[in-house]
């Protein structure tokens, strides 16, 4: 009796190692339980894949033409194209510059090489290591100056975001090299409007950001960025975004979507702490851009030095950088006003490089105004 009894516990017994617990679950289950189940452990397994397994890429094959401190300069479309190239800078606020290519069939870079440019460059930075803690915003434009002397002394520019704080800044500094100049999201003018970044900005102690970049060890780290854009929506970061990804697991393109952003948005980048710092006290409080103040490469700049044509890209929703932050820039500069053109695109700060609206309805449309944009200068 007390043989039979051991042996018909065996298989709970059995069970009950934690290993075989998936089993023992699968085993007591009936059909509906048994998918409910299923679809609840590739849940869990596909949340943790999307905050902790993947790594930005940029979607469409490429070669790298330059290899610098700051970045690595990326080459799209016909080697052998002639003609003014079109270099897009990206944006170097935290997270990498494969959202500028950001998923095949939802890529910037592609659409323009789609639209009719043969040639698109892209900036990718790098992620500032120690020994960079010191760099400042003339590195960057000094390494930038020696991507355009590569590329033949002339290229169109796109900046986006923050990239187009430097593109503006390098067109200002050198006017003759830039005959076409596009700024998307970009805050030129960081006093109007009234965003949440802007408040955030002028509510701040002081300190507080020499205080983040001393706890980076002189970096600005990516992680405690990334912490403190989630807090700007924090009902979408922790709660919304798994609802949806639950709700959604069987389908592969929406998966392959979340997968895609979160390669991108949960894998950051530091920054030099000198360059922080000189970004948020110059540019966002001071205002030194927008108001002819800042010194680039030894030299005081004026907006008014640009004279390219000039088209201004915002974001309807854009609560990252205002449009009046963009569109300031239409009084600033020194381009005729019959030579700007601006345009405000549905969605928010992100949505502008890689959303699909902005990507089929805008993007198309400026990579053919560059072109005729540049045989006006």
């Amino acid at each position: 009796m007390e043989a039979k009894t051991q042996g018909a516990m065996a298989p709970a017994l059995q069970f009950s190692v934690p290993l075989f617990w998936p089993m023992a679950a699968a085993a007591a289950m009936g059909q509906a339980e048994l998918e409910l189940f299923r679809k609840n452990l590739k849940f869990l397994m596909e949340a943790q894949k999307i905050d902790h397994g993947l790594k930005p890429r940029f979607a469409t094959p490429n070669t790298v033409l330059l290899e610098l401190h700051t970045q690595r300069l990326r080459a799209f479309g016909e080697a052998g194209a002639t003609g003014v190239p079109t270099l897009v800078i990206a944006p170097y606020a935290g997270h990498s510059a494969a959202i500028a290519d950001y998923h095949d069939g939802q890529s910037l870079v592609q659409t323009l090489l789609a639209a009719g440019l043969p040639r698109v460059l892209v900036t990718d930075w790098k992620s500032a290591s120690l020994d960079m803690r010191d760099y400042d915003i003339d590195n960057y434009l000094a390494e930038l100056n020696v991507c355009i002397d590569d590329l033949g002394g002339r290229v169109n520019l796109i900046g986006l975001c923050q990239g187009g704080w430097m593109a503006a800044m390098y067109t200002a500094r050198f006017p003759d090299r830039v005959p076409a100049l596009v700024l998307a999201g970009a805050p030129i003018d960081t006093h109007a409007g009234d965003g949440p970044l802007k408040r955030m900005v002028e509510a701040s102690p002081p300190g507080f950001y020499e205080d983040l970049v001393a706890l980076g060890g002189g970096l600005m780290r990516g992680r405690a960025m990334l912490r403190g854009w989630k807090n700007m929506h924090p009902d979408e970061q922790y709660l919304d975004k798994y609802v949806r990804l639950y709700q959604h697991i069987d389908d592969p393109e929406y998966v392959s979507k979340a997968e895609a952003f979160s390669a991108w948005y949960e894998n950051t980048i530091d920054l030099p702490g000198r360059w922080y710092l000189q970004a948020i006290n110059e540019l966002f409080k001071e205002n030194r851009l927008a108001q002819g103040r800042f010194v680039a490469l030894g030299r005081q700049i004026s907006l008014r030095e640009i004279r390219c044509p000039l088209y201004l890209l915002a974001g309807e929703s854009d609560d990252i950088t205002p449009k009046e932050q963009v569109f300031a820039a239409e009084t600033l500069v020194g381009t005729a006003r019959q030579d700007i053109v601006k345009a405000v695109a549905p969605g928010g700060h992100i949505g502008l490089f890689m959303g699909s609206r902005p990507l089929q309805q805008f993007w198309p449309q400026i990579a053919k105004w560059i072109p005729d944009a540049q045989r006006r200068r």
